[in-house]
């Protein structure tokens, strides 16, 4: 008798028509991204026009009148700018499940993520439009623009790792609220999830010692081809893949890898580190993907700055930090920025953020097309890991160490120290004191648990010392800090030292006096 057995699929091959595939549909988008290049200007006009739309039907838009708004500019006199602790009221209201406050209905989803005020956290709304006409409408630009560049590409037929931050979701009868990268997994589309490792359960483990580990265990016999997430936490668990295999480098562990991309930090500390673990070489994209919206994507490795998505539900206002008064700061519109230039980011977006100052400050690379890097924020800051620690939440943890162990604080700089090879990073604090505390270690541990109770980003990155280390202290001798405004010909007046710096630039020039 004669059994007609059905073959089993050639999974390399449905694997290869799979990336021919999903290649082709990514070179088609590439295609409106290029033209969107050159109608960056009209594009935001639109965006403008059809946000209004969207918000006559709200609270908000009744407030502000937006069915009398014409153009950009009835738009700025009616509408003024705000920050968080301005609008937390109606957030707080949508959380408990008001309809049609900032947004037309019920938004669901929240970001948590670190304040700016005597509050731990804000918790950013994230509308379903917001999800899938700009975070995923910008993930997408982003392999589009990388199969653009590497056109014959077999991306696809491995799997993309991705590793966010915190990964809690925490639920309310109204409302859900976590992390962005928890936040974007839970409603990631079907074909996206099937070409992403680790699995949704394990992605969505909060504790990063069996969340490192269990990544790990699952992924380093997977044909892993892309890397997508923050580089700090990159080079974490590339370091303790590398200590479970035995292997020297990435490429010996998954030798298809070709693309990482990356945000939400400094790249130039890694970058060098990363290049040793991948010494076949990679290209490496950078995004601006932050919490509010996707904002801008590297268009091609060699490109400075990152391309502006002009139509992804975002519109954009810009203050000259020369003339930033806060609140009361003047904007000007994508048409008139200059090269150069540190501007303050005002955003409104398709989550009922309206003129909203998001902290940030961005300069221009380009004109033709629109390119910026993100260059600092309004305040000075440490974000060197995720943690956006900034003066605020540094004075806050300073006076609550001084005042358990009777010390005083003349002036003080920190700085971040980079992650190094296995070994984690940490905070440089720079201290000069009027009353030094009897027990130093005393002193830093009481700065650091002030910290993590004022900054939440800072105590995910401070879990199991895996990332952030305890913070290192060193005592500055009496009058450094004078000695070196007077230096720089800023002693007396307004002049300030620079409590916080992203870079080491200024704590070198501090130490270098001490």
């Amino acid at each position: 008798m004669n059994l007609h057995i059905k073959p089993k699929p050639n999974r390399p091959a449905i694997l290869t028509w799979v990336n021919r595939v999903i290649r082709a549909s990514m070179r088609r988008r590439v295609d409106s991204i290029l033209v969107s290049r050159n109608e960056a200007l009209s594009q935001q006009e639109s965006v403008l026009k059809n946000l209004l739309q969207y918000g006559e039907l709200t609270e908000y838009g009744a407030r502000y009148q937006f069915d009398r708004i014409n153009d950009r500019e009835d738009f700025k006199l009616r509408v003024p700018l705000v920050n968080y602790p301005v609008i937390q009221e109606d957030i707080e209201r949508m959380r408990s499940g008001a309809v049609d406050v900032l947004w037309p209905g019920q938004v669901q989803w929240y970001a948590k993520s670190s304040g700016t005020t005597s509050g731990v956290s804000k918790f950013i709304p994230v509308s379903k439009e917001n999800i899938e006409e700009c975070h995923f409408a910008g993930g997408k630009a982003e392999l589009a623009l990388y199969c653009a560049y590497c056109p014959d590409t077999k991306m696809f037929e491995g799997l993309g790792l991705r590793l966010g931050g915190s990964t809690d979701i925490h639920e309310s009868d109204a409302s859900k609220f976590g992390d962005l990268s928890a936040i974007l997994i839970q409603n990631m589309p079907l074909w996206a999830e099937s070409v992403s490792a680790p699995s949704q359960e394990v992605a969505l483990m909060s504790d990063w010692n069996e969340k490192i580990e269990a990544l790990a265990q699952e992924c380093m016999t997977k044909n892993i081809t892309s890397f997508w997430g923050v580089s700090s936490w990159f080079l974490v668990f590339a370091h303790h893949v590398l200590e479970k295999t035995g292997k020297s480098n990435l490429h010996e562990v998954w030798p298809n890898l070709e693309l990482f991309a990356h945000g939400g930090v400094n790249f130039g500390p890694y970058r060098s580190q990363f290049e040793k673990l991948l010494p076949k070489g990679i290209t490496f994209l950078e995004n601006y993907n932050a919490s509010e919206g996707f904002f801008a994507v590297q268009d091609h490795p060699k490109a400075e700055g990152m391309l502006l998505l002009t139509d992804a539900g975002v519109y954009f206002e810009f203050i000259t930090m020369s003339a930033f008064d806060g609140l009361k700061s003047p904007t000007i519109g994508l048409g008139d920025v200059e090269l150069g230039v540190d501007y303050a980011l005002v955003i409104t977006t398709n989550s009922g953020l309206w003129r909203y100052l998001i902290g940030d400050t961005v300069q221009f690379t380009s004109l033709d097309p629109f390119r910026i890097i993100v260059s600092g924020r309004t305040a000075h800051y440490i974000n060197a890991f995720g943690e956006e620690v900034i003066v605020s939440d540094a004075e806050n943890a300073l006076r609550v160490a001084c005042e358990k162990t009777d010390a005083t604080v003349i002036d003080f700089h920190a700085a971040p120290i980079y992650l190094q090879g296995k070994t984690s990073g940490a905070h440089q604090w720079l201290v000069e004191f009027g009353q030094p505390p009897k027990d130093i270690s005393v002193f830093i541990d009481a700065l650091d648990n002030a910290l993590k109770e004022e900054n939440s980003d800072y105590a995910a990155k401070r879990q199991h010392d895996i990332l952030l280390k305890r913070p290192e202290l060193t005592i500055a001798k009496q009058g450094l800090y004078q000695q070196w405004l007077a230096q720089k010909g800023k002693l007396g007046g307004q002049h300030k030292v620079p409590r916080l710096s992203n870079s080491r630039t200024l704590m070198e020039e501090f130490l270098m006096l001490n």
